[in-house]
C-alpha cells in the first residue's frame, strides 16, 4: 500500500516537473531567420546626388546650405546608401500616396519572399504578424496589405505599430515575446521599416533639416517561434529584454518629435536636450539589464568600487570623482548598437567603455546603409554574421533609442555558428574601409 502510494506520488511530481519544464520551453522566443532589404543599385544616394537635392531646396539660404553640406560630409554615411524611388523621378521629394505604398510594398515583398523560401515556411503557417513603421499610416493598414498579398489565415493575430521611432524594432519583439507566453507552438513575423518618401522636410530650421541627411531606405523581416521542436533550426534565443521610457518627463518627451515649423512645414525636431536625455535613458536601461546579463563578480566589483569612492570622499575628503564603469564585456561578446549617427555610436562606446572593434559593425552599417531607423539593428547583426563573428554560445547585446524618449535593449544567445553573408554579400570583403575615427561629439543627433 505504501509502495503504491509512493510510486503514485513520484509519478505525479514527475508529471508536474515535466509540465513546468515544457511550459518554460514553450515560452521561449527564438529567431528562425531574418532578412534585410537592399534596394536596386540605381537607387544609390551618392554624396554628389545628395548635394544636388540639398541645392534644389528653394527655402534654404546660403547658411543652411553650408550647414547641410558639412553635415553630409561629416555624417559617417558613405556613397552607397539608398533612397526611395520617387527621389529619382519627377516626383522628387514631393511624394504621392502611390510612392509611399510602393516603398512599403517593395520592402516587405522582397524580404518576405526570401524568408519564406529559405525557411520553407508557408505564409499560411504564420500565427502572429507585427509591423512597425513610425511615420506613415495607410488604410487599410500595412498588416492588412501583407495579409491580403500572401492570403494569410483569417485567424491571424495582427498588430500595426506606429509612432515608436527608431526603438520600434525591439518593442515589436517584446510584443511577440509576451504573446508567446500565453500561446504555445506559434510562428510570428516582425516587419520593421520606416517610410522615407513622405517625410522629407522642406523648411529651413537647422534643428529639423538634419534628418534629411541621415535617414535612408531599408527594412527587415524577422521570423520568430516558440516551438521547442524548431529550436535546433533557430539562429538566436532571446535571453532578456528591457524597455526604458522617459515619457513622463516633459524635457525627454519633447526633445525629439515630429512638428511643424513657423511656416507650416512638417519635419522632425531634434532639440538641444537630446544628448542629455539619451544619456539618462541609456543609464537607466543599463542599470536594469545589467543584473540580468552580467556575472555576479562584475556586479560585485562595480558596487565595491562605487562604495570605496564614496568612503574616500567622506573620510579622506577626496572630492575628485573618478568615473566607475561596469564591465559589460564580462557578460557580452558582441554589441549591436543602433547606428543612428556617428555621435550616437561614439556616445554609447564611451558609456560602455568599448573598443573600436566592438563598434565596428555599427560604424560600417552607418557607412554602407545609413540610418534605416528601427531596422538598423538588423543590418548591424547581419554584418557580424557576414564577418563570421557569431559562434555558438556567443551573447549579443542590442541597444536601440527612439523618440518619446525611449531606450530599449535585449540579449540574444547564438544557438549555432552563423556565416550567411546575407545583405552584405557583395561588399563585406571591402569592409572595414580606411575611415577616420569619429571624434566625440556633444550632439547625439540621429535617433
Amino acid at each position: 500500500m505504501f509502495l503504491t502510494f509512493a510510486c503514485s506520488l513520484a509519478l505525479c511530481l514527475l508529471y508536474i516537473f515535466y509540465r513546468f519544464i515544457d511550459k518554460r520551453r514553450s515560452q521561449s522566443c527564438y529567431i528562425l531567420h531574418y532578412e534585410c532589404f537592399k534596394p536596386s543599385e540605381d537607387r544609390k544616394l551618392s554624396i554628389e546626388f545628395s548635394v544636388q537635392m540639398i541645392l534644389q531646396c528653394q527655402n534654404l539660404g546660403l547658411e543652411e546650405h553650408r550647414f547641410l553640406l558639412r553635415a553630409i560630409v561629416s555624417s559617417g554615411i558613405g556613397e552607397d546608401t539608398y533612397g526611395p524611388k520617387c527621389f529619382f523621378t519627377k516626383s522628387g521629394t514631393n511624394a504621392r500616396l502611390s510612392d509611399c505604398q510602393f516603398e512599403m510594398d517593395e520592402f516587405y515583398i522582397e524580404t518576405l519572399d526570401r524568408l519564406f523560401s529559405k525557411t520553407r515556411v508557408s505564409p499560411q503557417d504564420i500565427d502572429i504578424l507585427v509591423v512597425n513603421v513610425s511615420v506613415m499610416t495607410l488604410v487599410p493598414s500595412l498588416t492588412s496589405r501583407i495579409i491580403n498579398h500572401y492570403k494569410m489565415r483569417d485567424d491571424i493575430k495582427s498588430f500595426n505599430i506606429s509612432g515608436m521611432g527608431c526603438s520600434a524594432s525591439l518593442i515589436s519583439i517584446n510584443l511577440v515575446q509576451n504573446l508567446f507566453k500565453s500561446n504555445r507552438n506559434k510562428l510570428a513575423l516582425v516587419l520593421t521599416s520606416e517610410a522615407i518618401s513622405p517625410n522629407w522636410y522642406n523648411g529651413n530650421e537647422k534643428s529639423m533639416i538634419l534628418t534629411n541627411c541621415l535617414f535612408r531606405c531599408g527594412g527587415s523581416s524577422i521570423l520568430l517561434t516558440n516551438k521547442p521542436a524548431l529550436r535546433k533550426q533557430a539562429m538566436f534565443k532571446l535571453k532578456c529584454l528591457v524597455r526604458t521610457h522617459l515619457g513622463s518627463s516633459d524635457e525627454a518627451h519633447t526633445c525629439c518629435q515630429q512638428q511643424e515649423d513657423s511656416k507650416g512645414n512638417i519635419g522632425f525636431f531634434l532639440g538641444k536636450t537630446l544628448p542629455k536625455t539619451a544619456t539618462r535613458a541609456l543609464t537607466e536601461n543599463l542599470r536594469s539589464i545589467a543584473p540580468k546579463i552580467l556575472p555576479l563578480s562584475a556586479i560585485f566589483r562595480y558596487v565595491l568600487q562605487v562604495n570605496i569612492q564614496k568612503l574616500r570622499a567622506k573620510y579622506l575628503h577626496n572630492t575628485a570623482k573618478k568615473r566607475v564603469n561596469m564591465n559589460f564585456k564580462s557578460g557580452v561578446d558582441h554589441f549591436c548598437l543602433h547606428p543612428g549617427g556617428k555621435a550616437v555610436i561614439e556616445g554609447v562606446k564611451k558609456s560602455l567603455v568599448l573598443t573600436d572593434d566592438d563598434v565596428e559593425p555599427s560604424r560600417m552599417t552607418l557607412h554602407r546603409f545609413g540610418n534605416t531607423s528601427a531596422s538598423s539593428l538588423w543590418y548591424v547583426l547581419a554584418y557580424m554574421e557576414a564577418k563570421n563573428r557569431l559562434r555558438k554560445g556567443d551573447r549579443v547585446l542590442m541597444i536601440g533609442f527612439g523618440s518619446g524618449f525611449k531606450c530599449n535593449s535585449c540579449t540574444w544567445e547564438v544557438l549555432r555558428d552563423l556565416d550567411d553573408r546575407n545583405v552584405w554579400d557583395d561588399c563585406v570583403d571591402r569592409f572595414p574601409p580606411n575611415l577616420p575615427i569619429y571624434p566625440s561629439s556633444r550632439n547625439m543627433n540621429g535617433f
